[in-house]
C-alpha cells in the first residue's frame, strides 16, 4: 500500500509563485512555528510547511523507531514531501536540528535543493575534543532521562531555557505547550537522534549555498558551534542576529523575515 506522505506529514501548500520555499521546523515543535513567517513570502513563493512524523499533526501511527533513531529518517520525510509534490530547486529553511536533516537530505539528493537557510543551527551539541557544542555528555542524559521520567518538568525546564526573552514570559508559555503536546515516547526518541548527532564530517560535502542566521544570544546553540559550520560549509555566510534566544522566528519574525528575503532576492520568479 502506498503511503500518503502527504497525509503523513500533514503538508500544507500556499503562496503563488513557481520557487518553492519548505519550512523544516526544530525538535519540539511545528509547522506552527513558521506562522509569523510565511505569510511573508506568500505573493512570491510557493510555500510549504510540514510536520515530522511523531510532530504536530503528522500521523504517528506511521512512526517507527527503526525508521527514526537516528536523522537519516527525518531526512526521508524531507526527500519524500519533495518528490511527492515533484519539486525541484528547493529553497530549503531549516529551523535547529533541520539544518542538518536538510543537510543530509542534499546529500543524498543533491540536485533537489539549491540554496539552504539554516536558523539556530549545530551540527554537535556535546563538547568534544577543543570543539564547543554547548552541553557535556551528563547534562544530555540528565535532560533525556527527565524526559522519560517527567515529562512535563523536562517542558517546564526546557521551555524558559530555550526562549530566553524573560521579558515576554509568554514566549515561554507557548514553546512550553507546544513541547508538551508531543508524544513522551516519541519526544524522547527524537530527543536522543538530535542531541547525540555529529555530523561534522559531513559537512565539507554540502555543495549548495549556506546562510547560517544564528542568535545573538541562544542557550542551545553556542556562537562557536555556528562558527564551525560557517568555516566547514564550502559556501556559506553567517549571520548574526539582535534576536536572543533558540526561536528567533517565534520572538522576532521580522528579523528572520529580513534576512531570508535578503539572501533569496535574486531567487524570486
Amino acid at each position: 500500500m502506498k503511503t500518503d506522505v502527504l497525509k503523513r506529514n500533514n503538508v500544507h501548500i500556499q503562496g503563488s509563485g513557481k520557487q518553492a520555499l519548505l519550512f523544516a521546523h526544530g525538535f519540539g515543535s511545528s509547522q506552527n512555528a513558521w506562522a509569523q513567517v510565511v505569510k511573508a513570502f506568500e505573493a512570491d513563493y510557493q510555500i510549504i510547511t510540514f510536520d515530522y512524523v511523531g510532530s504536530g499533526h503528522s500521523d504517528k501511527q506511521a512512526y517507527s523507531s527503526d525508521r527514526y533513531d537516528s536523522l537519516a529518517g527525518y531526512a526521508e520525510d524531507v526527500i519524500e514531501i519533495c518528490e511527492a509534490l515533484k519539486l525541484k530547486e528547493v529553497i530549503f529553511v531549516g529551523h535547529s536540528v533541520s539544518g542538518m536533516i536538510g543537510t543530509i537530505a542534499a546529500a543524498k539528493k543533491p540536485n533537489l535543493f539549491k540554496q539552504m537557510m539554516m536558523i539556530a543551527a549545530s551540527a554537535r551539541y556535546l563538547n568534544d575534543d577543543g570543539y564547543h557544542g554547548g552541553f557535556e555528555e551528563e547534562s544530555i542524559s540528565g535532560m533525556l532521562n527527565m524526559m522519560e521520567k517527567n515529562f512535563n518538568e523536562w517542558a517546564k525546564y526546557l521551555a524558559p531555557t530555550a526562549s530566553k526573552n524573560e521579558d515576554r514570559p509568554e514566549l515561554a508559555k507557548g514553546f512550553e505547550k507546544e513541547l508538551l503536546s508531543n508524544d513522551q515516547t516519541i519526544a524522547r526518541e527524537f530527543a536522543e537522534a538530535t542531541f547525540l548527532v555529529d555530523m561534522r564530517e559531513k559537512l565539507a560535502h554540502l555543495n549548495v549555498p549556506v546562510v547560517v542566521m544564528q542568535p545573538s544570544d541562544d542557550t542551545i546553540v553556542p556562537h562557536e558551534a555556528a562558527l564551525y559550520l560557517v568555516n566547514q560549509f564550502p559556501d556559506s555566510e553567517l549571520v548574526v542576529l539582535r534576536a536572543t534566544g533558540h526561536n528567533p522566528h517565534i520572538s522576532h519574525p521580522e528579523e528572520v523575515i529580513k534576512y531570508i528575503k535578503k539572501y533569496i532576492a535574486v531567487e524570486a520568479v
